[in-house]
C-alpha cells in the first residue's frame, strides 16, 4: 500500500490520515475497531454511558484488535462536555475510569468549560508513562485559539457547518473555517477537517490546504458495521445534497436537550421539521413523535447526518470504504502536479 504521510499519521501511528468521529450510535464499537484495523484511526463515543459500560466497550475493542489487558488501545473515545458536567460530580465519574483503559486519544466537544477536563487528563497522565492525545472540536477561530494557546490540545478538529450530528449553529463552511484557522495558528496543534467529507478527492483537496487529516462520521453510517436499523439506513441511502437541516427540533422530541448556546444538530429533515413549521408547540410535537415511534412509522425517525450523505449510495464493509477513500486520495494527489506547467 502506498502511504500518505502526514503529522497525524505519525502522531497516531497509522497509515491513513482518516479519523472516524466518536458518534453515539449503535455499532460504534464495531465501527471504531474496524477503522483502526483498516489502517486509519477509530473513535468510539461515550455518549451517556456509565463508566462500567465504557470499560466493557474497551474490552470488546481489545478482543477485536487482539490486545492484552493493560496494553494501550489504538483507539480514541469522545466525550460531550455538558454530559461530563453532570457525570463528573456524580458517584460515577467517567474520565479517570476511561483513562485507566489507556486509550490512545480522547476527544472533547460541546461544553462551556472543556479546559478543566483537559487539565484533568494532563494531570492523570503526569503520573504515568502512557500519554493521551487530546482532540477538541472548534467551530470558530476564537475557539481554536483558546484550545491551542490556553488548553494546549494536540489536535484541533475544525468542524464546518456541513457536519452531521451536533456542532456550531453558526460555524462557517468548512473550507472558509479551515483557511481562517490555518492563518491564525501557524505553529500549534495539528488541524484536522470535519464536515461533509465523503470522498477521497475531497480528502486530498483538504490535505493540500495544510490539514493533517480528516474526520468522517456520516460516511461510516453507510457501513455494514453500523447497527442502525434498516429503516434509518434506507433514509440515508435516499438522501441527497439537500436532505439535511440543522435544528434543535430533533433533540427536543428525542429528549436530548442540554447543548450549550450556539450548538444544534444536523439530521435528515422529515415530519419532525414539518411539525415545527406547522406551528405545533413542544407538547404536541412530543405526542406526535411518541405516537409515530410506537406505531413503527418512519416519518419522524431521527437520522443524524451531514450534507455528505448525498454523495454516498451504497452500504459496504468499513475495510472497503477505507480502501476506496485511500485510493481516491492517491489518485487525486497524483493528478495534482499535472496542473502545474513549467516554462520550457
Amino acid at each position: 500500500m502506498q502511504q500518505i504521510k502526514t503529522p497525524l499519521t505519525k502522531l497516531l501511528n497509522v497509515k491513513i490520515p482518516i479519523v472516524s468521529a466518536p458518534m453515539a450510535i449503535p455499532g460504534i464499537v464495531d465501527i471504531g475497531a474496524a477503522v483502526t484495523s483498516a489502517g486509519a484511526f477509530g473513535f468510539i463515543g461515550a455518549g451517556f454511558l456509565s463508566s462500567e459500560n465504557i470499560k466493557l466497550n474497551f474490552e470488546v475493542v481489545r478482543q477485536k484488535l487482539q490486545l492484552s489487558r493493560g496494553d494501550p488501545v489504538p483507539i480514541g473515545i469522545g466525550f460531550i462536555g455538558w454530559v461530563l458536567d453532570k457525570t463528573e460530580c456524580s458517584d460515577d465519574p467517567r474520565i479517570n475510569a476511561t483513562l485507566d483503559e489507556k486509550p490512545m486519544a480522547i476527544w472533547f466537544a460541546f461544553g462551556v468549560d472543556l479546559g478543566k477536563y483537559i487539565a484533568q487528563v494532563r494531570a492523570y497522565d503526569a503520573e504515568r508513562e502512557h500519554k493521551t492525545v487530546i482532540f477538541v472540536i472548534v467551530n470558530s477561530v476564537q475557539e481554536a485559539l483558546k484550545a491551542a494557546n490556553e488548553w494546549k490540545v494536540d489536535v484541533l478538529v475544525a468542524q464546518g457547518i456541513e457536519a452531521g450530528g451536533h456542532g456550531g449553529s453558526a460555524s462557517p463552511p468548512l473550507l472558509t473555517l479551515l483557511e481562517a484557522i490555518i492563518q491564525a495558528i501557524s505553529n500549534g496543534p495539528l488541524i484536522v477537517a470535519a464536515g461533509g467529507i465523503s470522498t477521497g478527492s475531497q480528502i486530498a483537496a483538504l490535505l493540500t490546504m495544510g490539514v493533517a487529516g480528516v474526520v468522517l462520521g456520516t460516511r461510516f453510517l453507510f457501513s455494514e458495521e453500523c447497527k442502525h436499523p434498516q429503516a434509518k439506513k434506507d433514509v440515508l441511502l435516499h438522501a441527497d445534497l439537500h436532505s439535511t437541516v440543522r435544528s434543535l427540533a430533533f433533540d427536543e422530541v428525542g429528549r436530548t436537550m442540554g447543548w450549550p448556546p450556539g450548538q444544534d444538530g444536523r439530521a435528515v429533515a422529515n415530519q419532525i421539521i414539518q411539525d415545527v413549521q406547522d406551528g405545533l408547540d413542544l407538547e404536541e410535537r412530543l405526542k406526535k413523535f411518541d405516537e409515530s415511534a410506537a406505531a413503527g412509522e418512519t416519518s419522524r425517525l431521527i437520522v443524524w447526518a451531514g450534507v455528505g450523505a448525498g454523495l454516498v449510495n451504497k452500504i459496504a464493509p468499513i475495510s472497503d470504504i477505507i480502501s476506496e477513500l485511500h485510493e481516491g486520495m492517491l489518485e487525486a494527489l497524483k493528478s495534482a502536479p499535472r496542473l502545474i506547467e513549467t516554462d520550457a
